[in-house]
């Protein structure tokens, strides 16, 4: 336990000098600095943040932090008031095992996305449409399921699916984010089998044609939703962050774009700022 919260301060330390680009306007001194939690690997939760970063010091004049952790470092975080807040909570399913250890301790302001998915994906020219399919497959697939972080639901999940549809044959291979979008580019440019572990929305799904395989058993759960979880003394540190996050709301069509800038190498803060640049009735109707 206590190397993990080291961990956790070294990481809150370690975003100060992040900070200076999500410097708030006259006044923000007297207010105390929201630090937002969030998955570097996850190009949705990188992109999301940058942009409730930029308007809360923008338009509601706070300083920020922007706090790199891993998911299960992220929860703790907010549950002990390291962290204000997560935009990055995946719902029912992917972070439930976190959101029944921490629900006491947080508050959970909805989703601030519907219509997320979680499971295993497979190019399009690849002949597999259900995970059942995959047995007796293992070697089209080099016996391997890349994954992302291990700590992350959707390998989780993965995990049990392996169990539930007796693959027995293959190795869930755990990465990261980046590292399993890499080995998918190589596959797809050589037309070659893979199968990942992956979500939506992600730009991957702009990219290249890919398809979620059936999961008849629900090993991942129905459609998802990303939620906010905040601390519970947001509330009376920041009520006007907090009534800004519960108008927090995203659909998959607004953030497709936003994330394939990211994911195309334009800095996440850059590609926030020109995304905010081209929505500000939006933006008005979040800060308002």
């Amino acid at each position: 336990m206590m190397r993990t919260l080291r961990r956790l301060c070294v990481f809150i330390a370690g975003a100060l000098v992040f900070s200076a680009s999500h410097t708030g306007q006259a006044g923000a001194d007297e207010k105390p600095v929201i630090q937002i939690g969030y998955v570097e690997g996850w190009v949705d939760s990188v992109a999301k943040s940058n942009v409730a970063a930029k308007i809360i010091s923008e338009k509601l004049g706070f300083q920020t932090r922007l706090v790199p952790v891993e998911a299960g470092l992220m929860w703790q975080g907010v549950a002990r008031g390291d962290l204000d807040v997560t935009l990055s909570a995946w719902l029912p399913v992917t972070h439930a095992a976190y959101l029944e250890r921490f629900k006491s301790q947080t508050v959970d302001l909805g989703p601030n996305l519907t219509g997320a998915r979680i499971g295993l994906v497979v190019p399009d020219y690849v002949d597999v449409r259900s995970i059942s399919d995959l047995a007796g497959k293992e070697n089209l697939f080099d016996d391997r399921i890349v994954g992302i972080d291990s700590g992350a639901g959707v390998v989780l999940r993965a995990s049990q699916a392996i169990t539930a549809y007796q693959l027995k044959g293959y190795r869930l291979v755990p990465s990261s984010g980046a590292g399993m979008t890499a080995e998918l580019a190589r596959a797809v440019n050589a037309r070659k089998p893979i199968v990942v572990t992956g979500w939506s929305p992600h730009w991957m799904f702009a990219k290249y044609k890919l398809r979620f395989l059936d999961d008849p058993q629900k090993v991942f759960g129905e459609a998802e939703h990303v939620d906010t979880i905040v601390s519970l003394g947001l509330e009376k540190k920041a009520p006007a962050v907090v009534r800004f996050f519960r108008q927090f709301r995203w659909n998959p069509r607004e953030i497709d774009g936003l994330l394939l800038a990211v994911s195309q190498g334009q800095k996440a803060d850059d590609a926030a700022e020109a995304w905010l640049a081209t929505h500000q009735s939006r933006v008005n109707e979040w800060a308002r």
